[in-house]
């Protein structure tokens, strides 16, 4: 058994040398074949970088300096070096660059797995890989950096690599090195950074978009904590110093941005960028690219006049689509967090996507369908609407262009929350899984929406139902010219292009007389809707608005919710209007054509205020009984029948007083009445009545025993031809 034990073990051990001589020959190979970067100590002591970023005429934008406030290490309190070093590599100070026992583990694991998923990089390796390589994980790539990784070692000293390391790496909201952040995060150089302080620095850069403390303080809070846990481990505090810390909440204090790069076109096209070429900002700048984006200069400069001729101390955001191109072509915010992807609760701006536009797709409503705008109570949940008055049955056009609440929640729960809410995702909009009350409907979100995803998921309703992800980039070149990014929309269908044309119609409603009326007297065709978060005060007030050329969306609001003194309807309006008119100047936009899906038919106007029914006018209701209204040819109007019930007489009543006969009966205003009296075997006529709705009384002369009775026409105004009842029940009555 021990021989068994022995020669398995050996056979191990044999098995593991081999395949780590295979490894170190691969390795080797692909080293010697690969292109290698050059060690230049420039990269790393050049503590700025440039961006060449040219809008959508190759017009070069700016430089866009994101480093800078360079810190010497002396000056850092030792807990702030050694949060670090506890948290991402503890023997800074006794390797040579490498940690060979992590460097083997994870190797084995890579091989194993066909995978580079384990770095095992040192502070030394990530300063290389900061500076001088891509993200793009290759076996090549990472003996690249090994060799870089010790020409650094030997030409700068460890309080030098260190330094250049807490100066360049990434914390989030565009903070490069430790005294952007101190100064972002808590308002204060680094050197007065507290131990806690420190640790919640030095545990975001292990990703510092899930740690962010401006996103999610619990993740934030946990991280901070296992590096203070580290620090003690390692000795570098004691223990009523770690205790202190672990108590202490995170408390950010966010500095306000002078230049206001956190929220420029430009940051948020070098964080897309990010994104496509899946390398930090700092290497697009080093490997010389340039950036194409879709920005049109008099867009944007309308854009920021607009939004700072209106705003005051709240923060605002505002952004601009190409409807055609789904381009993304001006962009402008002020804040002292990044608000482009920052999520916010919609309000009512969610309802044309998430409420009545599936309703249409889904044909369970028109535009004209009524709906009772009621107190309710559904499981617990009683919405009211603003103001807190309730307008009874009411056409979905109205709920629309005055915002009411009671019909949108009713509405979805026809639609139901789940295949409304599919709708919505393809639309662009994400929901957590707890996104299952009926609230959604007035925008009640676990965690929100951006401005940028919002005023995108508009996009369907101008393309014919079609979305597409609008994009801040064109085309990206490599140092070379040769492009390396070249942006396609790609469209899904989400609505048939008559429920969007149909949604369009309503919010050119809003428009001319809803809440977002302050564009009707635009002299071109524009949709919009409004939107208001907030209940005894409001924290954020929206517009959305879309003509045949563009899509624009204007917030305002505040990062930590403080309250703003305005409405979606007011300054968010106020600002598009200004946008619109500024854009437009010259080139008015085409109005929207109504698709052939799309027809107007005319609607029964009694029926549909006794009976809350949707009826096509038959030709025997007078014109003044009829309304026009856009139906789609997938959901039309019931006919309904006319025919000789319709035109029943009612029944006659009649009493004398004073030698005065009083005939009374229920008419409806849409019937012709005769009245007769029979004298000598004639039938002689006394009166017509028409135009009369409800209880009805005629008074007449009478000087002996006379009998009356009632008939009742129906006109078919097509032909002019009536349909004539019989007699009614003749009633006799006697002179006093």
């Amino acid at each position: 058994m021990k021989k068994l034990v022995k020669r398995i073990f050996l056979s191990s051990i044999l098995f593991l040398v081999a395949l780590f001589l295979i490894a170190t020959i691969v390795i080797s190979g692909l080293y010697i074949f690969s292109n290698k970067t050059e060690f230049d100590i420039n990269k790393i002591k050049n503590s700025s970088i440039n961006f060449e970023i040219y809008d959508n005429q190759n017009r070069k934008i700016k430089d866009e300096n994101i480093l800078g406030n360079f810190i010497k290490i002396n000056t850092l309190n030792p807990y702030t070096k050694e949060a670090f070093i506890s948290i991402e590599d503890k023997n800074f100070y006794k390797h040579s660059g490498l940690n060979y026992k992590r460097m083997v583990k994870a190797m084995i694991k890579n091989i194993t797995s066909f995978s580079l998923k384990e770095g095992a990089s040192t502070i030394s390796q990530q300063l290389i890989k900061n500076t001088h390589l891509t993200n793009k994980k290759t076996f090549s790539r990472k003996i690249n950096e090994i060799t870089l990784t010790k020409k650094l070692e030997h030409t700068l000293t460890k309080d030098e690599i260190l330094e250049y390391y807490l100066n360049i790496i990434y914390f989030g909201d565009n903070c490069y090195g430790i005294e952007n952040a101190s100064k972002h995060y808590f308002s204060k150089h680094a050197k007065d950074l507290s131990i806690e302080e420190s640790a919640t620095l030095a545990g975001l850069i292990k990703s510092p978009n899930s740690y962010s403390p401006t996103k999610n303080i619990e993740k934030t809070t946990k991280r901070r904590n296992v590096v203070l846990s580290e620090m003690f481990k390692d000795n570098k505090i004691s223990f009523d110093e770690y205790n202190n810390a672990l108590t202490m909440p995170v408390k950010i204090n966010i500095s306000s941005t002078d230049n206001n790069s956190l929220n420029s076109y430009v940051q948020a096209t070098i964080d897309e960028a990010t994104q496509i070429l899946k390398m930090p900002a700092k290497q697009i700048a080093i490997g010389e690219y340039k950036i194409y984006s879709n920005m049109d200069k008099n867009k944007q400069e309308a854009l920021e006049h607009s939004l700072t001729y209106f705003t005051d101390d709240s923060d605002f955001a505002g952004i601009s689509i190409n409807n055609n191109k789904k381009t993304i072509e001006a962009y402008y915010a002020k804040s002292n967090i990044k608000l482009l992807n920052a999520k916010r609760q919609p309000g009512s701006c969610i309802k044309p996507i998430l409420v009545y536009t599936p309703a249409l797709n889904e044909n369970l409503i028109s535009p004209i369908t009524q709906i009772n705008d009621e107190a309710i109570n559904i499981s617990g949940y009683s919405p009211n609407n603003v103001g807190g008055k309730f307008f009874g049955y009411t056409s979905v056009r109205n709920c629309v262009s005055k915002s009411l609440n009671i019909p949108a929640v009713k509405v979805l729960s026809y639609v139901g929350i789940n295949k409304a809410k599919s709708y919505a995702t393809r639309c662009g909009i994400e929901f957590d899984e707890s996104d299952q009350s009926l609230s959604l409907a007035l925008g009640g979100l676990t965690y929100g929406i951006s401005l940028k995803d919002l005023t995108n998921s508009y996009i369907p309703l101008v393309n014919n139902g079609k979305f597409s992800q609008a994009k801040f980039i064109n085309y990206i070149t490599d140092k070379n010219g040769k492009i390396v990014y070249h942006y396609s929309p790609k469209e899904n269908n989400v609505f048939r292009d008559d429920s969007c044309y149909l949604m369009t119609d309503m919010l050119k409603t809003c428009a001319k007389s809803g809440t977002g009326r302050k564009l009707g007297n635009l002299d071109f065709d524009v949709a919009t809707k409004t939107g208001t978060v907030g209940k005894k005060t409001n924290t954020d007030a929206y517009n959305i608005s879309y003509t045949t050329q563009d899509t624009v969306g204007v917030w305002i609001g505040n990062a930590d919710n403080a309250p703003i003194k305005t409405v979606g309807g007011a300054i968010p309006t106020d600002i598009v209007k200004m946008y619109l008119n500024d854009i437009y100047k010259n080139n008015k936009p085409n109005d929207f054509v109504v698709p052939s899906s799309v027809y107007k038919e005319n609607i029964d106007i009694l029926a549909l205020n006794n009976e809350h029914v949707v009826y096509k006018a038959s030709s025997f209701i007078p014109e003044k009984y009829q309304v026009a209204e856009m139906f789609s040819k997938f959901n039309q109007p019931k006919e309904k029948i006319i025919d000789k019930i319709c035109v029943n007489v009612p029944t006659l009543n009649g009493k004398v007083i004073n030698n005065i006969a009083y005939l009374s009966f229920y008419a409806y205003d849409y019937l012709i009445y005769e009245i007769y009296k029979q004298e000598n075997n004639n039938d002689i006529l006394l009166s017509t009545i028409t135009n009369t709705n409800g209880f009805c009384e005629q008074k007449f002369d009478i000087d002996k025993r006379t009998k009356y009775f009632v008939i009742t026409k129906l006109k078919n105004y097509a032909d002019n031809t009536e349909i004539i009842s019989d007699k009614s029940n003749i009633i006799e009555l006697l002179a006093s």
